[in-house]
């Protein structure tokens, strides 16, 4: 299984613009887009609550609260049990899914989502989750550098940031009487 895609998952669903059906809908992958198919209204209010819970995850990993962070996770789990089961299409096509079969679309996506960020701290250490530095943005991520230094959730939000700030040294210098 390929836990840090399964971690991924819940860095997207915190990311996720949930307004309305058509939100979480695109929240779902190409390999996820079966998913989409089967929402149902209920399940946009159980993708809410979980992303705030999720997003507190983050919080707390960030500042270093670890314990609290696995609370959440292990509660969680509790709420998205994984009940591991092997699919496929045929004898070459063989995969794990973390629920069983039958269950709702929701129980599937978070289940693998909390399983992988779990997995991942575990593996890393919630000193690798990141809230991006750049004010506007807000997103999470999970940090894969060398030297965990990342700041920002995109190149984007890095360059946008750093623009920002050196428009702001240079405003500030050009006020700076000589």
């Amino acid at each position: 299984m390929n836990f840090d895609a399964y971690a991924r998952t819940a860095v997207d669903l915190v990311n996720a613009e949930l307004s309305d059906l058509a939100g979480l809908r695109a929240l779902f992958a190409d390999d996820q887009s079966w998913m989409r198919e089967h929402i149902i209204e209920k399940d946009l209010g159980v993708f809410r609550r979980a992303q705030r819970r999720l997003r507190d995850v983050f919080e707390l990993g960030t500042v270093g609260r670890d314990a609290e962070a696995v609370n959440e996770l292990n509660s969680l789990l509790e709420t998205f049990p994984v009940q591991p089961r092997i699919s496929g299409h045929d004898a070459s096509d063989w995969h794990m899914h973390v629920t069983s079969r039958g269950a709702s679309v929701s129980a599937e996506y978070l289940a693998g989502a909390v399983w992988g960020l779990s997995v991942w701290l575990c593996e890393y250490g919630s000193a690798r989750f990141g809230i991006c530095a750049d004010e506007r943005c807000g997103n999470v991520y999970l940090d894969t550098s060398s030297n965990n230094c990342r700041r920002f959730c995109s190149e984007r939000c890095a360059t946008r940031s750093h623009v920002a700030a050196h428009r702001a040294r240079k405003r500030a210098a050009n006020l700076t009487p000589a």
